[in-house]
């Protein structure tokens, strides 16, 4: 088996996953309407906040969904590091150490 013993830790953070790519891809989507209507809008360190709170894989849906902060190049490289940062993660709990 692949993931060997630590396959145990895979069902609750996956359910964190989904809640929280719901919750941020709600967001995403509150404040691309908020931007088209000239109102108040989310702060952009909420919603890297939402994305590190394991819910990227809704903000990187909501960002091609919405077509929203695709071209802002400075919340991509933040976006794409916490990516990065929650890949790395993973990958050191779950794949086998050489």
């Amino acid at each position: 088996m692949a993931l060997g013993s630590r396959a145990y830790l895979v069902p609750l953070p996956l359910s964190a996953y989904a809640a929280m790519s719901i919750v941020t891809f709600v967001a995403y989507g509150v404040d691309k309407s908020r931007a088209r209507r000239g109102r108040w809008r989310i702060p952009e360190a909420t919603l890297h906040l939402l994305d590190a709170a394991c819910g990227w894989p809704g903000g990187l849906a909501a960002q091609r969904f919405f077509r929203h902060k695709v071209r802002k190049t400075s919340f991509q490289i933040s976006f794409w590091a916490i990516v990065a940062i929650h890949v790395a993660f993973w990958s050191w709990r779950l794949l086998p150490a050489w």
